[in-house]
Parts: C-alpha cells; structure tokens; sequence
C-alpha cells in the first residue's frame, strides 16, 4: 500500500465535513453558538470532534467512515459488556446510524500517557494499579458473562491472527519502513520463528482482551480512569493485555514498578482463583508474559512502520527506538531466543 494521494485525503476531510454539517442541522445546532474541535485521533479512519455548547456539557463526535447499524456496531455492543462488568467506558449519548456518527461522552484530553508527563512519578504507581485491577476484572468477569451473544467470544488470537501480525512487522517494518531485503534463507528462518512462537502463544489460556490496552487508551476524565478504544476486544492468552500494558511502547516504567504490578496481578488473580493457582503458575506466567510482550513490541513496530511509510505519518516514529529497545532485551534475556535474534539482528542492527 503506497502513500495516501493528498488529494484522496482532501476529499475525504470534505465528505467528513459535510456529514459532520448534516449532523449539526439535523439537530439544529446551526443555529446555536457552537464550536467544532477536530481532535487528534488514533491510527484508524475513525474522525473525532469536541462539540462546545454555552451551558451545556461538551461532547464527542465520533464519525466512521461508512454509515453503521447501531445496535451492531461493535464499539457500542463491546461497551455495553464492559459497563454490565462493571468497568469505566465513555457513555453513548446519541447516534445517526445514516451519517455513520456517534455522540459520546467527553473525557477531556488527558490520556494516562499525557498524565504521567504531569505528575510526579511517586503517583505513577497508583494508577497503574487502578488499570491492573480493570484487568483483573475483565479477566475473572469475562469468564463469567462468556456467551455468543456477545462479539468478543466468538473472535480469538489464534495461531493465524498472531503470525499475521508477525508478518505485517517483517512487511512494513523490515522491508516497508527499513528498506531491508530479506533472503529465502531468512524468510525461511523466521516463518519457522514466527510458528513456534505463535503456537506456544495461543495454547494459553484464553481470557477475554481488551487488545490494545496501553496508557494511549487509558483516559482520565474528571479525576476517574477510563476505558477507550474497546471495540476489537477478544478472546486472548492471559498475558496479553498485561504486556501491553507494562511494555507499552509510549512510556517507560522502571522495571521494578514492572515486577511489583506484575506481582499485584498475580496476587488478584490467586484471590480469584477458586481453589487457588497451580504450584509453579506465577513463574510460568512471567515466562510467558515475556514472550507474548515480544509478540506485542515487534507488532507494534510493524504499525509504527506502516504508519510512517505507508501512511505518511511519521508522528509514530519517536516510538521506536523505545519498542525496540524492548524487544532487545526480550530477545537477550531468553537463551531460548539465540536464533530468532541472529536472524533479526542480521535486519535490524538494534535487536543484534
């Protein structure tokens, strides 16, 4: 996929603009004093605006791309599980299915990535703590609410979604983003890397996901902690969320805050556990934390590439050398990774 043409992304921004318009006369807010913020979105093709009345809470506008049905999207369906399980998601105010909008809640600005740069890192902790209990109980409360009538069970990591997302690193990130050839040899080498790793990673056991839990998608609205950016939550291994989480491309946190959350979890989940946990389960768990965090960073950095190559958008780019320095010292901590480290150092001269 090449680089967006200018003039598709103009014309783009113009139909956007007339069903945000459409919006405002439906309502009659045209005739109000009313102010629309574009807000900085995420990397989908979603649109997000402030909408600012006098006297009048502001709003959200989230627009898609095509028209939706409301009662099955996905976003609106994921929030709804999520509230029924007690967790802290933005309310749905309204929505005109035709003009593919939703009117949300406004949470303000602050995501916890933009929080931490604030504040004192002693109040770090805290709230990592807040966001590692949401993971417990979406976790213990996921088992229980389980059922087809809800999207996330019935889409699961599998050993074909993971090596995707492998491969989407090697295409946009080796060959897209660092211009690297890759020989047979070593096409061949890290198809076989990518199978073990994969399979080991979906026999897991398999908990409901938020799938891109990370302090971008963690927002502090009035003081609370909120859940965002839901909608692709599934079926998962058990580590995956938290790796995410605590090897978040966007933040650093010193490694002794990574082991005592890692702790906190483990500790929710043996007073979750009827019974308790198995003898050895908190080691293995660590062990597997590593390999799906690896999962997760080389991932990362496939986005991070496609973004900046394909996408022309090169704000992804500070990102990297932090996702890579994780993924390094994944690959060296495990002897278990000796090969898939020669492999990958032989392409990207940070992870030798």
């Amino acid at each position: 996929m090449g680089v967006v043409p200018t003039t598709d992304r103009r014309h783009d921004a113009v139909l956007y603009r007339e069903r945000l318009y459409a919006f405002l006369m439906r309502s009659g807010l045209e005739r109000q004093t009313v102010t629309v913020v574009p807000l900085t979105g995420d990397a989908s093709d979603r649109r997000y605006y402030r909408l600012l009345r006098r006297e009048t809470p502001s709003v959200v506008l989230a627009l898609h791309p095509e028209p939706f049905d409301h009662e099955a999207l996905p976003f609106v369906r994921v929030a709804a599980l999520f509230r029924r399980m007690g967790l802290p998601v933005p309310e749905i105010l309204g929505h005109e299915d035709d003009l593919g909008l939703l009117v949300l809640q406004d949470l303000g600005d602050v995501t916890l990535q933009a929080h931490l740069g604030e504040v004192p890192r002693a109040q770090h902790e805290g709230l990592y703590r807040q966001a590692i209990a949401f993971l417990e109980i979406l976790q213990r409360r996921g088992a229980e609410l389980a059922s087809p009538e809800h999207p996330p069970f019935a889409v699961t990591f599998d050993v074909e979604k993971l090596t995707w997302e492998l491969d989407f690193f090697t295409k946009h990130f080796i060959e897209g983003f660092r211009g690297q050839t890759i020989g047979p040899s070593a096409r061949e080498a890290l198809a076989a890397e990518w199978r073990t790793l994969t399979e080991e990673l979906a026999s897991e056991p398999r908990v409901l996901c938020h799938r891109d839990y990370h302090s971008r998608n963690l927002m502090l609205g009035a003081g609370d902690l909120y859940i965002i950016d839901f909608q692709d939550a599934r079926m998962g291994p058990d580590t995956y969320d938290l790796a995410s989480l605590l090897r978040d491309s966007y933040i650093d946190l010193p490694d002794e805050v990574v082991e005592r959350l890692i702790a906190q979890f483990v500790a929710l989940k043996r007073e979750g556990a009827p019974g308790g946990l198995p003898a050895g389960w908190e080691a293995d768990f660590r062990r597997r934390f590593d390999v799906m965090a690896l999962q997760r960073n080389l991932k990362a950095l496939g986005t991070f590439g496609f973004q900046t190559a394909a996408r022309g958008n090169p704000v992804y780019m500070q990102y990297i050398p932090r996702t890579l320095r994780y993924a390094r010292r994944t690959l060296t901590a495990h002897p278990r990774f000796a090969r898939l480290r020669s492999v990958l150092g032989e392409l990207v001269e940070e992870l030798a």
